[in-house]
């Protein structure tokens, strides 16, 4: 049986904690297609985490369970 390490409650906190924070992301579109994109999480609302990715259009939005399932992967750029 496969153990559950992660709630939506412990993704929400993580994103923000993260908010205004420069991340690096890989969002998984299905058949071995994979976008990556860096921004700033610009807003967190109960039910999803909006995405600048700074090309001018209108910022991107993610459900915490589209993090909770894998399907969007949120790193972290550590400033050096």
């Amino acid at each position: 049986m496969r153990r559950v390490e992660h709630n939506v409650m412990s993704v929400i906190e993580e994103i923000e904690r993260l908010k205004g924070a420069s991340i690096s992301m890989e969002i998984n579109k299905g058949r071995k297609k994979i976008e990556k994109y860096q921004g700033i999480i610009e807003n967190v609302y109960p039910s999803i985490f909006t995405v600048n990715i700074g090309d001018g259009k209108n910022p991107l939005s993610y459900s915490y369970t589209e993090v909770l399932c894998g399907d969007v992967v949120i790193s972290e750029i550590k400033e050096g």
